[in-house]
């Protein structure tokens, strides 16, 4: 016995059977009406995700927030729970608790959380920044003058005492490849670890002194202005 035909039309060359949930879809857009059940339960995963992210906001990001009492008891009893079931379910009710704000407000916990990622990223920079240093400090003696010139105020005789021991207190070649073939990083001595802590904070100090100095403004009577302001 041969198949009733499945009744539908195509659109783009897709066929869409009515009934189905893209044609309910399309008939929502022509008339104008709101997202479909698929759209909003994608939306309503986005925002319990986004939710759960501020357990892990700083503290100095998350009160200027000023979120609802109950949203903030929320997601205090969510960071308590710890059995499965009862961290699934208390993920839903701060999912729920997140769609009964605003966009105002969802924009402002987007730009908290993207402000800590950015964070994060300057911060591991500047790690790898301060690791690359202290490597070249022990390495090489021109690395010492390069430091000194580009940071003046260093104590340079706390920095050759701490590059020198360093030096001695560096793993030999054996040492070096015996952690290695046991999967561990060599150990180093104390003036190693002070070194770069040194290093550490005077590239924090120097970011900070360069964001807190003032943009200085363009002198119109500089060689070189092209403003149309200038223009004769």
């Amino acid at each position: 016995m041969s198949r009733k035909p499945k009744k539908g039309y195509f659109v783009r060359g897709q066929f869409v059977a009515e009934g189905s949930e893209m044609d309910e879809q399309l008939q929502r857009e022509m008339r104008g009406d709101g997202p479909s059940k698929t759209e909003l339960k994608a939306q309503s995963t986005e925002l319990q995700a986004l939710g759960e992210e501020l357990l892990g906001l700083r503290a100095d990001l998350f009160a200027p927030l000023d979120l609802p009492t109950k949203l903030v008891d929320a997601l205090a009893e969510l960071r308590r729970i710890t059995n499965f079931e009862g961290k699934r379910r208390q993920a839903q009710f701060v999912g729920k608790q997140m769609r009964l704000l605003d966009e105002e407000q969802i924009a402002a916990i987007r730009a908290a959380l993207d402000v800590q990622r950015k964070g994060s990223a300057k911060d591991t920079l500047r790690l790898h920044a301060a690791e690359n240093w202290r490597d070249r400090l022990i390495a090489d003696d021109a690395a010492v003058n390069a430091w000194v010139s580009q940071f003046p105020e260093t104590d340079v005789q706390q920095l050759r005492a701490l590059v020198r021991q360093a030096r001695k207190d560096a793993p030999s070649a054996a040492e070096a490849q015996v952690a290695e073939c046991q999967g561990q990083a060599p150990r180093q001595g104390r003036a190693f670890r002070e070194l770069f802590q040194l290093v550490r904070d005077a590239l924090e100090r120097a970011e900070a002194e360069a964001e807190q100095r003032p943009v200085q403004p363009v002198d119109p009577d500089d060689a070189g202005y092209t403003g149309e302001a200038h223009a004769r």
